[in-house]
C-alpha cells in the first residue's frame, strides 16, 4: 500500500506539483530516496528519521521507499522534509491516508522535530489553490501563505503538532495573513535645490515607467533625484503586490510574512557580477532585475558596470521576462522595471568645466560613454543633463512641488492608463504599448507628426526611437490631462530624446 502527500519544486516563480509516494515493504531495513533528489533533498531520510525519534517514533525494520514524482524533475531545497514525513507518517497509519493526500505541504525539520521556515510560501500557496489542497508549511511561514485567500493555511511549530492536528487531538487554528508593511518615510523633492528639468524627467519615468538616463558632473544631485523616486510613486496594485512578493518570497525578503505595497527600489553596486543582476547561481535564482519587478532598478555609475552586465539588460528591458538558462535549469522571471541610470559625463567628471577638466577633454568623455553601447542607449526614453548647482543656489529656499504634489499627478496619470488598457491585460502603463495600440492612443496632431518626422530624419532615429518618443509623448498629455498628443508633447518628448547628441 502507498501512501501519498504532495508539495511542489520552483521552477522560477513557478510552483510545480511533486507527488512524494511512501511505500514500507517486507526487505532488508533501509531508507530510500529516489526521484532526481539534491544533496538538501537525499539528507531529509536523516532529519526525518531523528525527529521521528525525538517523538519515539520508531522506524519499522522493512525496506522505506520514498519516490518523489515526476522523477524525471530535479528536485531541490529542504522544504521536502515535511511533505516526505507526512507520507511516512500516513504510511504508518499514524495519521488518516486521505488528510495526508488532501494537503499540499513543505518546511524543513529540525533534529529535534520542529519546523523551520523555507522560502517559496507564497507560490507554493498559490499552486496549493490551484490544486485544491490545503497547505502545512511551518508556524513562521504561515502568514506569508495565508496572502492567498483562497486556500487554507496550516502554520504548525512541530511534527508533534502536526500528528495531533491530523489525529483529531489538538486541531491548529488556521493562519492569518501577515500584516501590510508600512511604507517608510519618503524623501522629498523639495530638498534638491534647482535641477527642475531632471525633476520634470523624473516625473515623466514615474507616470509612464520610462527608463531614465542622468548625466552629470559629481555631485550634482543625480543619486539625490533617483533616491526621491520612491517617493512620487503609487503603491502597488494587490496584483502587482502579489506578482513581486511571490519573487521576493523565492529569494527570502519577505519579513514576518508581510507583504509590502511600497514598490521595489533596488540600487546594485557597479561590481555586481552577470548571476546578481539578471539571475542565476546554482538555484538560478532571481537577480535585481526581478527584484525589482513593478519598481525600479537604478544603476548608478552606469559605465562602471561591465560591458557584459549592461548588455544582458538589453533583451529584458524589451520583453518584461528573463529566462535564466544553465545546464540543469531554463528558469523565467518577470522583470517589468523602470530603469534609472546616473554616469559622470567622464573619467574625472569635470568634462564642462574647462579649468577642472583633464588633459584629455573631449576625448575621454567619448571614450568614457563609449562603454555604453548604441543599441543599449537607444533604449533609454529620457535622457537628462544633470548640471552642477551653483553655491550660491544652495542657501535659496526650497523650490519646485513637493513629492506629494508630484505623486497626485503621478497617480492620476497611472489611473488614466489603467483605464486605457483595462482590456489588453499584456499592456499596464504607456511604455507596454505597442503595435495598433500605440497607433491608436499615441497618434501625434498634424503639427506633432510634422515635427516628429523631421526629427527622426534629422537625427536617424531608429524605429525604436520613433516610439519611445510617441510613448513618452503620450504619457505627457496625459500628466496635461489631454485625451490627444500635440504638439507641446511631442516637442517635449523629442527635447528629452536627444539631450546630449552630438549634433545639439
Amino acid at each position: 500500500m502507498v501512501a501519498r502527500a504532495y508539495t511542489v519544486a520552483f521552477e522560477g516563480v513557478e510552483a510545480k506539483p511533486v507527488e512524494v509516494q511512501c511505500a514500507v515493504t517486507p526487505g532488508l531495513p533501509a531508507f530510500s530516496l529516489v526521484g532526481l533528489p539534491d544533496k538538501a533533498v537525499s539528507e531529509a531520510r536523516d532529519r526525518v528519521r531523528t525527529a521521528l525519534s525525538s517523538m519515539a517514533i520508531a522506524l519499522p525494520s522493512k525496506r522505506i521507499t520514498i519516490n518523489l514524482s515526476p522523477a524525471d524533475m530535479p528536485k531541490e531545497g529542504s522544504h521536502f522534509d515535511l511533505p516526505i514525513a507526512l507520507a511516512l507518517l500516513a504510511a504508518l497509519e499514524i495519521i488518516p491516508k486521505d488528510a495526508a493526500e488532501g494537503t499540499m505541504a513543505l518546511g524543513e525539520l529540525s533534529l529535534d522535530g520542529s519546523l523551520i521556515a523555507v522560502l517559496g510560501a507564497l507560490p507554493a500557496a498559490m499552486a496549493a489553490a490551484e490544486e485544491g489542497r490545503m497547505l502545512l508549511c511551518p508556524k513562521a511561514s504561515g502568514p506569508e501563505a495565508a496572502w492567498v485567500g483562497s486556500v487554507q493555511v496550516i502554520g504548525a511549530a512541530n511534527l508533534a503538532d502536526v500528528v495531533r492536528h491530523y489525529t483529531g487531538q489538538a486541531p491548529i487554528v488556521a493562519s492569518e495573513p501577515g500584516e501590510v508593511t508600512a511604507p517608510l518615510a519618503g524623501r522629498d523633492l523639495r530638498d534638491v535645490k534647482g535641477q527642475e528639468r531632471a525633476k520634470r524627467a523624473l516625473e515623466i519615468a514615474a507616470a509612464g515607467r520610462h527608463h531614465l538616463m542622468m548625466v552629470g558632473s559629481p555631485g550634482s544631485g543625480k543619486s539625490m533625484l533617483a533616491a526621491r523616486l520612491p517617493g512620487i510613486l503609487p503603491p502597488l496594485t494587490p496584483t502587482e503586490a502579489l506578482e513581486t512578493s511571490m519573487i521576493h518570497s523565492l529569494a527570502g525578503l519577505l519579513s514576518e510574512g508581510g507583504i509590502s505595497r511600497t514598490r521595489p527600489f533596488r540600487e546594485p553596486h557597479h561590481t555586481a557580477s552577470m548571476a546578481a543582476i539578471v539571475g542565476g547561481g546554482r538555484r538560478a535564482s532571481p537577480g535585481e532585475i526581478s527584484l525589482a519587478h513593478n519598481g525600479v532598478l537604478f544603476m548608478d555609475e552606469f559605465p562602471e558596470f561591465p560591458r557584459g552586465v549592461l548588455e544582458t539588460l538589453r533583451q529584458p528591458i524589451e520583453s518584461g521576462e528573463v529566462m535564466v538558462a544553465r545546464a540543469n535549469a531554463h528558469v523565467k522571471y518577470p522583470c517589468r522595471f523602470m530603469l534609472v541610470a546616473a554616469a559622470n559625463p567622464c573619467k574625472c567628471g569635470h568634462l564642462s568645466d574647462p579649468a577642472r577638466a583633464c588633459s584629455r577633454a573631449p576625448v575621454c568623455g567619448e571614450d568614457y560613454m563609449g562603454r555604453i553601447s548604441g543599441p543599449l542607449m537607444d533604449r533609454f526614453d529620457l535622457r537628462v543633463e544633470v548640471p552642477p548647482v551653483a553655491f550660491r543656489d544652495l542657501d535659496l529656499p526650497a523650490s519646485g512641488d513637493a513629492s506629494a504634489a508630484v505623486a497626485a499627478r503621478v497617480d492620476t496619470a497611472r489611473e488614466v492608463q489603467a483605464s486605457r488598457f483595462a482590456d489588453h491585460p499584456d499592456m499596464r502603463l504607456n511604455a507596454d504599448a505597442e503595435g495598433q495600440v500605440l497607433e491608436e492612443i499615441a497618434s501625434p496632431d498634424a503639427e506633432g507628426r510634422t515635427l516628429i518626422n523631421r526629427v527622426a530624419e534629422r537625427f536617424g532615429l531608429s524605429a525604436r526611437g520613433y516610439h519611445r518618443v510617441l510613448r513618452v509623448a503620450r504619457t505627457i498629455a496625459d500628466l496635461d490631462g489631454s485625451q490627444s498628443v500635440q504638439h507641446p508633447h511631442v516637442a517635449e518628448a523629442v527635447s528629452f530624446r536627444l539631450a546630449g547628441m552630438k549634433e545639439l
